[in-house]
């Protein structure tokens, strides 16, 4: 049975490990798709072999179970949108690596610019924020079916691709360093409106006080000039009595 915590590898490994030219052609793959490493390429490149396989295996087949097989591997291959049209068994067994690397959930959410990076892809699908048909996958090497396509989307909440530039932090920054200078500045006018209204109101209160000191001040002056304008009334009358005796 074996052990349990060991799981049977789901790749093969290819027999010559250091051919030049076909590690140089990995790394740009890998590059290009944003593999995490050659695991992801070698699953994807089995895949690839098994559809080639079974699709050389039908030569053998007489030509009503070819024809059968044939349908089934075609349904199979359109299922996941390798071929949008009608293709013959010719186009399978020319079939490459990139074509399936290209239906992976990663490559498509990239396709679709829902991230700008195709690393960007792989960190927004890892960490939980993309789903199919609003159910969330965090799986970047799911081989995406062709009806599954158009309902990939953000879960939940969109996500801002691009920040805020510094000179935009920069503007709003003086924007409401503004606000908050004609707040104050309002602020300060009222403030001001205020006071001027109480020295107003001191300055009539003074005012009032200095007029009734004054008023205060000249009656006794009135009373003096009363007091003249009534002596020399009696003065007068005085003379006036002398005159009438003589």
């Amino acid at each position: 049975m074996g052990d349990t915590r060991k799981t049977k590898k789901h790749y093969a490994s290819p027999k010559k490990r250091w051919d030049k030219t076909r590690i140089e052609s990995e790394k740009v793959v890998i590059e290009t798709y944003g593999l995490k490493n050659k695991r992801e390429l070698r699953r994807t490149e089995t895949i690839l072999r098994a559809k080639r396989d079974n699709g050389r295996k039908l030569l053998v087949f007489d030509a009503e179970e070819r024809q059968k097989r044939e349908n089934e591997l075609m349904q199979s291959l359109n299922r996941i949108g390798i071929f949008k049209s009608e293709a013959s068994l010719d186009d399978v067994l020319s079939l490459n690596v990139q074509e399936f690397l290209e239906r992976r959930l990663q490559t498509i959410v990239w396709r679709k610019n829902l991230a700008k990076t195709i690393k960007q892809a792989r960190q927004f699908i890892v960490h939980g924020h993309i789903a199919i048909n609003g159910k969330k996958l965090d799986c970047p090497g799911y081989l995406v079916l062709a009806d599954e396509e158009d309902k990939i989307a953000y879960f939940k909440r969109p996500i801002e691709m691009e920040p805020k530039k510094a000179d935009d932090k920069k503007e709003e920054l003086k924007k409401k360093f503004d606000e908050m200078k004609k707040e104050e500045n309002t602020e300060d006018k009222k403030d001001i409106a205020v006071e001027d209204k109480k020295e107003e109101k001191v300055e009539e209160k003074t005012e009032s006080k200095e007029e009734v000191k004054e008023e205060r001040a000249e009656e006794p002056k009135k009373e003096e000039a009363k007091e003249e304008i009534s002596k020399k009334d009696s003065k007068e009358e005085k003379k006036d009595d002398v005159k009438e005796e003589k």
